[in-house]
């Protein structure tokens, strides 16, 4: 070899030399970075599928998330054999449960993304304190009066879990229902009734789904769901709360053990988009519901919009009656349309039932009542209510102004009386008895509420105490003086024709 080729041989056997000593570092730092990439990945995967906390879970894949978003478990090989994330088809997700805008007081509450399995609801959350105590949700599906810790809930009921749980418990592709649904986690004894469904399981679950602020009207819901309740026995003995459910929503369902039970032997997750949980003995735990002695009175306190139960007051007549029928009087046009015809006062009568007037005292208020008829202030209208079809029912009080009744049944008719300046509910009660039941209903379809003791009356500010016990309370010869109710009447309508 020449001088000259030993020359350049050497010069690029010393520059490898120089290169591989400087470059060594940098690659061997790449690999290491590598390395650790891979372990990060590692210990992602291993929060999710092995024993950690929630925290651990969230952090290292998307940082702080709120209630609502979707945690995607991340898919592939695994340890774990009872999870299936092998298939590329399958996705695990479950949107955390929420309870929308706050929308919860003891024994009714709204949730979004609650889970049914097995008959258990699971509420799904990074934070499962968060949630309300269960036993302001729901209780044992028992009947009021047994002990009351065989009342209070347990994890067979309702179980609040974190996401690793979800993933555990409820498998994967749940089953999806989108609409609204509300679930009744009661007994029967209490559903049988016209004003205990409208007035208080109904009324008192749209005054909660009333918080929800959202864009356009709330649906109302697609089906009800009673758990513990049997085919049929949901139905009150005049067969009025299935009409007016139709007639609000004509594809309304309702299921009763036997779908819950069709649920249960799926042995799959049932996801609900947006759920109602509507339970007596968690309302009743409230101290509001203790002080009136009523289901719905911790929901009485609620800061609700004006005219929320319009809409639903609107829906089902204009539903039952159809548009060719008479409009019920719309407040925006209230002057227009008392103008065009006379007031209708409507006397409701129980005198075929057990709980009614004394009849010397029927027969004089209803000549009090003929007699303002005659001096021309008002229609007058006294229905049997039993002898007419729903249809008839309907159509009387939603051209009504003025509704007069002993404490019952019948008085729950004033959700369908439209609201305006003079609408007025008058209940009459055996003197010193008093219950919230019918003023309740005032207050929310926005009514004037006046009690009435035989000759004495007194509006809603000046309320007493409840007292169910009185002597008569429930008698047939509970007593009123008819002056004393047409005076409140006249007054009422003083009212009406000096706006006119």
């Amino acid at each position: 070899m020449s001088r000259k080729r030993q020359y350049f041989a050497f010069i690029f056997l010393a520059t490898s030399i120089l290169f591989i000593g400087f470059a060594f570092p940098y690659f061997a730092s790449v690999a290491s970075s590598v390395f650790k990439q891979h372990d990060a990945h590692v210990d992602i995967i291993e929060p999710i599928l092995g024993e950690t906390s929630p925290g651990d879970i969230i952090q290292p894949i998307l940082g702080e998330i709120s209630p609502g978003d979707i945690i995607h478990p991340i898919l592939g090989e695994t340890s774990r054999p009872d999870l299936d994330l092998t298939h590329p088809k399958i996705e695990v997700s479950f949107p955390t449960t929420s309870i929308p805008h706050g929308a919860h007081v003891n024994g009714f509450t709204i949730f979004d993304n609650l889970y049914l399995r097995n008959g258990t609801f699971f509420a799904v959350s990074l934070d499962p304190s968060t949630f309300p105590p269960k036993e302001a949700i729901l209780s044992a599906p028992l009947d009021l009066g047994v002990p009351s810790k065989e009342l209070l809930p347990t994890d067979k009921h309702l179980r609040y879990i974190d996401l690793e749980e979800a993933v555990q418990l409820l498998g994967h592709n749940p089953l999806h229902i989108d609409d609204m649904t509300v679930i009744i986690y009661d007994t029967k004894t209490f559903l049988r009734h016209y004003y205990h469904w409208w007035g208080e399981v109904i009324l008192g679950f749209w005054r909660v789904y009333s918080m929800i602020n959202e864009p356009g009207p709330l649906p109302f819901p697609s089906r009800f769901m009673l758990p513990v309740v049997e085919e049929g026995q949901w139905r009150d003995r005049a067969d009025i709360n299935g009409p007016l459910l139709r007639a609000m929503n004509p594809s309304v369902s309702i299921e009763t053990s036997g779908q819950w039970n069709d649920f249960i032997k799926l042995n799959r997750t049932i996801a609900f988009k947006r759920v109602g949980i509507v339970n007596r003995a968690a309302a009743h735990r409230h101290s509001e519901a203790g002080k009136y002695n009523k289901m719905i009175g911790p929901t009485m306190g609620l800061e609700i919009f004006s005219g929320y139960w319009k809409p639903l007051q609107t829906k089902l007549t204009q539903n039952l009656l159809g548009e060719s029928s008479e409009s019920p009087q719309d407040i925006t046009r209230e002057t227009a349309t008392t103008v065009k015809s006379k007031p209708v006062v409507i006397y409701i009568s129980r005198q075929k039932t057990g709980r009614r007037l004394a009849d010397k005292d029927h027969e004089a208020l209803v000549h009090s009542l003929l007699k303002l008829q005659d001096e021309g202030f008002c229609k007058v209208e006294i229905p049997v209510m039993e002898n007419l079809s729903v249809k008839e029912q309907i159509e009387l009080v939603s051209r009504s102004t003025i509704m007069v009744g002993v404490h019952g049944n019948g008085l729950t008719h004033q959700l369908w009386m439209p609201s305006s300046s003079w609408s007025t509910v008058i209940e009459i009660f055996f003197p010193g008895g008093y219950l919230f039941d019918y003023q309740f209903l005032s207050r929310s379809a926005e009514h004037q509420h006046y009690a009435v003791w035989n000759d004495t009356s007194f509006t809603t500010a000046e309320a007493p105490k409840s007292n169910l016990d009185a002597e008569g309370m429930h008698g047939s010869e509970i007593p009123v003086y008819g002056p004393t109710v047409v005076d409140i009447i006249r007054q009422r309508l003083a009212t009406l024709s000096s706006s006119t």
